[in-house]
């Protein structure tokens, strides 16, 4: 499933343009190959199969956060922490 679950940029590695995100409160190394304007530390990206494609305004991603809050509330920790973690692959058709 693709969810694209908005993720703070919490380190940054130029030479291997990477970045480390926190997906609510998952950690996870993403390319950032495909971002145009400069990644910076704290700015919010959606990701697509281990990149981040764009960056969005803290205002746009705190909104989608609450929803995703929100629904993650009805699954229990196993099934969230799947979510929350594989959201951006999309698998399937």
């Amino acid at each position: 499933m693709c969810l694209s679950i908005p993720s703070k940029v919490v380190s940054i590695d130029k030479e291997k343009a990477t970045a480390v995100v926190d997906t609510m409160g998952v950690q996870r190394e993403v390319g950032i190959d495909f971002i145009e304007d400069e990644v910076k530390l704290g700015d919010y990206v959606l990701i697509h199969i281990g990149f981040a494609m764009n960056i969005i305004s803290e205002e746009e991603a705190l909104a989608s956060i609450e929803t995703y809050r929100e629904i993650l509330e009805l699954m229990d920790a196993e099934e969230r922490e799947r979510a929350i973690r594989d959201a951006d692959r999309c698998e399937g058709g």
